[in-house]
């Protein structure tokens, strides 16, 4: 496998993970009360890869 076909199947993981940790962290910012304290929400949403933003949608959010 050549380079070029790595980045064709690894792109599309790219800039999906980049679109769901900008979303999370604008959503965070915004957002007045969390379950839990952001510091921590940052730092699943950043170091855990795509399956932190998705935690931080499917359970940080606290709904006003």
């Amino acid at each position: 496998m050549e380079m070029t076909d790595l980045f064709m199947i690894l792109a599309p993981l790219i800039i999906i993970q980049l679109i769901l940790l900008i979303t999370a962290l604008v959503d965070l910012v915004k957002r007045a009360h969390t379950l839990g304290p952001k510091w921590l929400w940052v730092i699943i949403i950043i170091f855990v890869n795509i399956i932190g933003p998705i935690l931080y949608f499917v359970i940080g959010r606290k709904d006003s």
